[in-house]
């Protein structure tokens, strides 16, 4: 498939590495309406290509400077409805990103504003350059960083986000690691060996059993520790021990082998017939606070 506003490169088997470059450097690889079609239609091409990993990174100077001039400019003419459907598609997007089922890392240099940060935060694993910015910078505009509120919020936690979100100030690298929006930095020149080398780590393991890992987190997170969640650990270990990859996984460490992990499938979301808990909330007493 041909794109105009970003790369896709899928490398041979088997290590089956999917690389996402966002391609617009002249505009600092702004978010626009089209960038953001085309990155769904990548999405598209991703979930019917068996792929073990996949790579957000961007061509230029700078990861993502937020959201396209001219895109702003057009929404000035939009109604509440069409800035609604608008802000779907971007929502959209950052969802899926999100709930990709293969791991997800994001490299990152220059400068990472606005929605940038909604991508970041919605991959698996950040890495940036030393040298890199972040900044929440929409209340600038008289707006709010709304669509990527909840995965940005879900990394940095809501006391940050307070000053964050309101302050709208320029985040270093290594203030983006203390606030949880990365999990590494280095200097830019390493930038894609550091990744590689993660890469490297990722690629051994499991597909199927890191796909239902990042199921799992999203299930356990934030639940009060009772019967149900112990029930449902309990669930999730025993259907795992006696799949395909739990059975070879266990045979070739009883073995001192190396496994034989197959090829993966198609990047489609873990089957839902193990459901997970109802998203029961602790109660205030329940809470326990810092």
């Amino acid at each position: 498939m041909n794109y105009k506003n970003l790369t896709l490169d899928i490398s041979d088997q088997p290590r089956q590495i999917a690389t996402l470059c966002l391609n617009r450097p002249e505009t600092g690889n702004a978010l626009n309406k089209e960038l953001i079609a085309e990155m769904h239609k990548a999405l598209d091409q991703l979930e019917q290509t068996p792929t073990r990993l996949l790579i957000l990174k961007a061509n230029g100077k700078h990861f993502c400077t937020g959201a396209d001039l001219n895109w702003m400019k057009q929404s000035k003419a939009l109604s509440k409805e069409e800035n609604h459907q608008d802000a779907r598609q971007l929502a959209s997007l950052i969802q899926r990103l999100d709930q990709f089922p293969a791991p997800t890392i994001a490299a990152i240099q220059g400068a990472a504003f606005g929605g940038a940060l909604g991508l970041i935060t919605a991959c698996d694993i950040a890495i940036a350059s030393k040298s890199a910015k972040f900044c929440l910078s929409e209340v600038k505009l008289g707006l709010i960083p709304a669509v990527i509120s909840p995965y940005v919020v879900r990394a940095m936690g809501a006391r940050q986000a307070r000053r964050y979100f309101l302050s709208a100030e320029t985040i270093s690298s290594k203030q983006a690691l203390r606030l949880n929006l990365i999990h590494e930095r280095c200097k830019e020149q390493d930038l894609s060996s550091t990744v590689k080398a993660l890469c490297d780590q990722i690629i051994q393991n499991a597909p199927v059993a890191m796909a239902e890992a990042k199921r799992l987190i999203d299930d356990v997170n934030h639940q009060l520790i009772d019967e149900d969640l112990i029930d449902l650990t309990c669930e999730r270990i025993a259907s795992i021990r006696i799949s395909p990859e739990g059975q070879e996984g266990l045979s070739a460490f009883l073995e001192k082998r190396a496994p034989d992990w197959g090829e993966p499938s198609a990047n489609k979301k873990p089957s839902a017939n193990k459901k997970p808990l109802a998203n029961k909330k602790p109660s205030a007493e329940e809470q326990h606070h810092d």
